[in-house]
Parts: C-alpha cells; structure tokens; sequence
C-alpha cells in the first residue's frame, strides 16, 4: 500500500510538471509577479493600476534575434504604453549559464539603449516556466479582465527578425490592435523565433 502511494504521488508530481512546463495558451489567466527592476525597484503588474493590459516579453543583453528586436520592442512600448499596454520585458537566463546576462550587464543594456520599459530579472528562473516561455525574445500579450489577467496572444513580435524594414507581418501590433478595438485576435500564437533560455546546469 506504502508503495502504491508513493507510485501515485510521483504520477501526479509528474503530471503537475508536465502541466507547468507547457506553460499558458490563449484564454489562459496569468499570475502575476515581483521581480527586480534594474534601477532596484520591484515591479509588479499590480502597480500599473490604469493599464488595459500588458506585453511581456522574455528577451536577454546579447542573444541576436533579442538585440535585433531591441528597438522595435522600445517602439512597442512608446506607442502602445499611452494605450494602456505597456512594454514588461524580463530577462530569463542565468548569469551562471550565460555570463552576459548579469544584473550589472542588464543595468548596462537598458542604460545604453536608453529601455523607456522595466527590464527585470527572472531570479530563480520561476516565472518563465510558468508562461512556458522557451525563446529570448517570447512575447504574451496579456489583457486585463476585471481581476484577470487574460493571456490573447504568444509568439514572436513579427515574421522578419534580420531586417524591420521588411516586415509584413506584426504580430504584436496586429494582436494589442485588435483588443484596442474590441476585435478578435486572427493570429493568437506564432511561433517564437530566437535564442533557447540558459540554465545554469
């Protein structure tokens, strides 16, 4: 009997793993978080109080899709904070596995390219399993639904990482677009394109 109890809660620690390791879809309800800021402030979605919404987007310092995507990410955010969608960007690696994504190297980069958005580490790595984030850069769209926060879009931010001048496809924009309009969303997921997520082994 001991031993058929133990089975059963391996199984079922499994299968909660399993479940978290997916991570969220479209229509999912997303917790929110605290994590460190790089000016040393805690940033929580909670504090943006008048928000409609936000886009999360898991990104590093030196990954070269994330660094190719660094500008139109701060264009996202100045054109979409104003409308209540804000840009949350987090870093997910671990310094320990990837030595440039240290917090001083993070302070650094949002210094440099002058971020107009929170960029915030992932400590522990504890957040990105939960939206099941795989890539730097992966972004989720998340609305406000009275106390909800409803995931509507996951992917990448358009089709053509190497060159935003040959873009016609934006995913992002199409998606927080579509919700400023009370419109469905055509394209909820693509498919995130970019660097695997360190982990310190």
């Amino acid at each position: 009997m001991k031993h058929k109890l133990i089975v059963m809660a391996a199984l079922l620690a499994l299968t909660v793993w399993a479940v978290e390791a997916q991570g969220y879809k479209p229509g999912d309800v997303a917790t929110d978080f605290k994590l460190k800021n790089v000016d040393g402030k805690t940033v929580s979605l909670a504090d943006y109080k008048s928000a409609k919404g936000f886009i999360v987007i898991f990104t590093c310092n030196t990954c070269p899709y994330a660094v190719a995507y660094e500008d139109r990410i701060i264009a996202l955010d100045k054109k979409y904070a104003p409308l209540g969608y804000p840009v949350i960007a987090i870093n997910p690696n671990d310094p320990g596995a990837s030595t440039a994504d240290t917090y001083a190297l993070m302070q650094k980069k949002a210094k440099d390219k002058q971020f107009t958005f929170p960029y915030l580490v992932d400590e522990g790595q504890k957040i990105y399993p939960q939206y099941g984030a795989t890539k730097t850069p992966h972004v989720y769209v998340l609305q406000k639904d009275k106390k909800n926060l409803v995931v509507r879009y996951i992917g990448a931010i358009d089709n053509n990482y190497k060159d935003a001048n040959d873009v016609d496809e934006k995913y992002v924009e199409a998606a927080v677009d579509a919700l400023l309009g009370g419109k469905t969303i055509a394209m909820a997921t693509t498919a995130a394109i970019g660097c695997s997520i360190k982990v310190k082994k």
